[in-house]
């Protein structure tokens, strides 16, 4: 019979178990659409999760719901904003409740949330998008304090890990934020009254008017709350606070209504030790405080009671107190003493607008240093106003001898400082800074200021303000940076509206610099991983990209005066001119600069404002030595490589713009613009002259040294890459050289010269030729000479055309001798012709004593111009005995022959 039982119990628990394992499979969907219900029919959102899990088994005799990916989405008028949402939200309940009905209210035991993002907000029309509850039928109070939105309160416990819960309110400009959110709680909340067990740990943020008061600081709280469901009311118990280090114990209660809550709670620190003042500031910029020397107090003690609605907040009263206190790092070697604090924060009234501080007194000193202020503020949430007194002298570097100073602060020099100021924050923003007053001194000597907008540090050897109601006078601020030094002195409209109001530096400055080197300006801009040929990133860090950036925080016209400025490795004398600095463009007006010993204007603007620096300039450049301009900067480089062989002087006016590297030097191939040059030089430094030298070597009668090179004058434009000359002239002795085509800024050569060639210079046989043919007209003969340059600059190509010079020689002696047989009469010319064929010694009045060479180079140039005849049977006999008379084709090549004396090795016979 036992065996009997057994095995019974045995088999009910088989079923059990199987019961337990198997109906996961069949629930979960029906258990996420319950839950989908019940929330999507009580909530003006939506609820989606993309996946439900259930487990009967780790919970039992309760279950375990797990969703994932679960987002609540608001509707209208914060339509498709994320309120909420989790990386998984676990419920556990009774096993019972999975088998309730659709709509039926669900009891949860316990709730984990992880990974959630609770994101509040309320719009300018005060919308809240928390506000999701739709309209009910009224029910009992026993329904209210059991049920709600289709769920039993049944919690025993609940966590909350590694969640961000945000609130903004647009209307009030407020903003609330708790990262890294770890909270857990224990409690019969099923109860009408109970106590809940809380711990709490977060880091804090909080923004009023785009002023930051807490910045992620790290709070810490242990909490026994006091619940009573019936009245809405939590008392707080026992409860201790951390925040930043500073411990604080409260106590109160908050009573929520319908219309408003009711809140009564006090606060003091537990203790009165100094070091509570240090646990204020954030740990990251007070370091270790628990080895810290103190003498002194300071307290804490405040509350808050009344009634918040929508147009009240909680009285307050809160006290900040310190007497005669002192503190000391163990690691610093200077202490920090007399320190005095009476600090109120109040509102009286419940008033928002009403909120002020008192700042009765602040001060503190280091070794002899001492630094006060006095402080008024009223209408903190409102149109702030502010009355302050600053005075005292202070040596910065002992700040950082006296208080962990992050590296990146640490300050040098002696401050004294002696001001007073009245000003509201609606007057700063309108910029109406008549509506404020500030006065009094400020001075700094041998101070240094390091930014991430600046290469190097900034030493002040001296700087000292005066204040004026209405501006800022700069009497003077000589220092260094790098291998730069500055004396300015100016005027500074809105100091005030660049401290409090983000804004640009208004003024007027006057810059005296003996050396001034834009390098000292070159940023550390970006970091990038170092990559391998391959493009891979490497295990060797990063490569620091550098630019020079134009200051974003200026709005400021220069009078600029600088004995030197260094601009790469081009060195600028004697700079003058008018600098204005704004949205990060420097715009150059009336600004010289001695530079090649000559003078140098610049019209324009700079501009780093977008990721590429570009620019837009105007330059008149006056007797710069063409040699050192053309040879050292690459710009000019690029747009006539072929001047850096001339010694002269340069005069040229120049427009161009395009975009700048991140040293600001031109980027050659964005460059568009015109040049006109003058070019005052009369010698070729013949080794920086391989085009010159390279024509030279195809036009043998050619010598460089007499190259006439006066009054040379050339316009040029360029645009992509490619720089096109304007045709111009250049004279050697009688011979007139026209050149004209481009370059490329690579140095890709595409050029044509002219050359107009007298024909004194075509050798013995032509002139001889010339002379006996005795027509004034040959007197002027030239014949056309094209040298077309190719290749690249320092390995030029030319190659020489003389098919125009041989057609143009030609035409004109055949034009000559057929004129002058014309006008002689057919029969002499016969008779002419025939004592030339013949070699008849008999003379006559035109032909008379001819050499043998003569004669035959005259027989065959006049036999093909008279063989051309068609008109004069006579002009065509020819003896039966005799060669045929040459055509025009063999005039042609004797002409060859005697130019090709021109573009070879030169005849022993030939004259210049």
């Amino acid at each position: 019979m036992g065996k009997k039982i057994l095995k019974i119990v045995g088999v009910l628990l088989l079923l059990i178990i199987a019961v337990l394992i198997a109906a996961p499979f069949f629930l979960e969907a029906k258990i996420g659409e319950i839950i989908k219900s019940n929330v999507n029919q009580n909530v003006n959102a939506t609820l989606d999760f993309s996946e439900a899990n259930l487990s009967l088994v780790s919970s039992f005799p309760n279950a375990e719901v797990e969703f994932k990916d679960v987002v609540l989405l608001n509707k209208a008028p914060f339509e498709g904003d994320t309120l909420f949402k989790a990386s998984s939200l676990d419920l556990t309940m009774g096993i019972m409740q999975l088998f309730k009905s659709e709509g039926d209210a669900i009891a949860i035991n316990n709730i984990n949330l992880d990974g959630a993002f609770i994101n509040v907000v309320v719009d300018k029309e005060e919308n809240a998008n928390y506000d999701i509850a739709k309209p009910s039928e009224p029910t009992t109070a026993d329904e209210e304090s059991t049920s709600t939105d289709g769920f039993n309160l049944d919690l025993q416990s609940y966590e909350i890990t590694n969640t961000r819960i945000y609130y903004t309110d647009n209307s009030t400009g407020i903003a609330f934020k708790l990262d890294d959110f770890q909270h857990k709680g224990t409690g019969d909340l099923s109860l009408a009254t109970s106590e809940l067990d809380t711990h709490t740990d977060a880091f804090i943020s909080l923004e009023m008017d785009s002023v930051n008061y807490l910045n992620k600081n790290k709070i810490k709280l242990d909490a026994l709350i006091g619940i009573d469901l019936k009245e809405n009311k939590y008392s707080f118990l026992k409860n201790e606070a951390l925040i930043n280090q500073l411990p604080l114990v409260f106590d109160g209660f908050i009573k929520l209504n319908e219309t408003s809550q009711e809140i009564d709670l006090t606060f003091k620190t537990p203790s009165s030790d100094f070091k509570n003042f240090l646990g204020l500031i954030p740990e990251i910029y007070s370091k270790d405080i628990e080895n810290v020397t103190t003498t002194g107090d300071f307290a804490v003690n405040g509350n808050f009671n009344g009634i918040v609605d929508e147009t009240h907040i909680p009285k307050f009263h809160v006290d900040l107190k310190s007497d005669n206190a002192s503190f000391k790092y163990p690691d610093l070697p200077k202490a920090v003493s007399n320190v005095f604090f009476d600090i109120q924060l109040n509102n009286k009234t419940g008033i928002v607008e009403d909120t002020y501080v008192d700042v009765n007194k602040a001060s503190f000193m280091i070794d002899e240093d001492k630094f006060n202020l006095t402080s008024h503020v009223t209408e903190l949430m409102g149109n702030t106003k502010v009355k302050a007194h600053i005075d005292g002298v202070m040596n910065l570097a002992n700040i950082s001898k006296a208080y962990p100073v992050p590296a990146e602060y640490d300050l040098k020099g002696l401050l004294k400082a002696d001001i007073t100021t009245a000003f509201d924050m609606q007057s700063l923003e309108k910029e109406q800074y008549e509506k404020t007053s500030t006065t009094g001194d400020l001075s700094v000597t041998n101070f240094e200021y390091n930014s991430d907008e600046l290469a190097n540090p900034v030493k002040f050897n001296a700087a000292r303000l005066t204040f004026n109601p209405k501006t800022v006078t700069l009497n003077q601020l000589n220092g260094t940076t790098g291998t730069t030094d500055f004396d300015a002195t100016g005027t500074i409209n809105n100091l005030l509206g660049f401290m409090f109001n983000d804004e640009k530096v208004e003024g007027n400055f006057n810059l005296k610099s003996n050396s001034f080197a834009l390098s000292d300006f070159m940023v550390a801009e970006t970091e990038v991983p170092a990559t391998t040929n391959e493009g891979n990133s490497t295990s060797g860090g990063t490569v620091q990209e550098e630019k020079i950036k134009i200051p974003s925080f200026l709005d400021a016209t220069i009078n600029a005066d600088a004995k030197k400025v260094l601009y790469d490795d081009i060195v600028l004398s004697d700079v003058k001119g008018v600098l204005k600095i704004k949205d990060e463009t420097a715009t150059l007006s009336n600004m010289t600069a001695g530079m090649f010993g000559g003078k140098i204007g610049f019209n324009g603007d700079v501009s780093t404002k977008n990721e590429t620096p570009t620019f837009n300039m105007k330059l008149d450049l006056n007797q710069l030595g063409i040699q050192e301009t053309f040879a050292s900067v690459d710009l000019f480089k690029a747009i006539a490589p072929i001047a850096k062989m001339l010694k002269g002087k340069l005069t040229s006016d120049i427009s161009l713009s395009g975009n700048l590297t991140d040293d600001l030097m031109p980027n050659l191939l964005s460059l568009t613009g015109e040049m006109f040059a003058d070019l005052m030089t009369e010698e070729v430094n013949t080794e920086e002259a391989p085009v010159l030298n390279s024509l030279v070597s195809n036009l043998n009668f050619i010598d460089l040294k007499q190259l006439n090179l006066k009054d040379l004058k050339t316009s040029l434009s360029f645009k992509d890459g490619i720089v096109v000359v304007k045709p111009f002239t250049l004279n050697y002795k009688d011979i007139a050289i026209n050149v004209d085509g481009s370059h490329s800024f690579d140095q890709k050569l595409n050029y044509k010269a002219t050359l107009q060639v007298p024909a004194k210079y075509l050798g013995s046989d032509i002139t001889k030729l010339i002379a006996k043919i005795d027509d004034p007209s040959l007197a002027d003969l030239t014949i056309p000479v094209v040298a077309n340059i190719g290749g690249l600059y320092n390995s030029p190509k030319v190659t020489t055309d003389m098919s125009s010079g041989v057609k143009q020689l030609t035409t004109k002696l055949i034009e000559v001798e057929k004129q002058k047989l014309i006008a002689k009469g057919t029969d002499k010319a016969k008779d002419l012709i025939g004592g030339l064929i013949s070699g008849n010694k008999t003379t006559t009045d035109s032909t008379s004593q001819k050499s043998t060479d003569t004669k035959t180079a005259a027989k065959d140039i006049l036999g093909g111009i008279l063989s051309t005849k068609k008109d004069t049977a006579s002009a065509t006999a020819v003896k039966k005995d005799s060669t045929p008379v040459k055509t025009e084709e063999a005039v042609k090549e004797k002409a060859k022959d005697i130019l090709g004396g021109l573009f070879g090795k030169k005849k022993k016979d030939s004259t210049n």
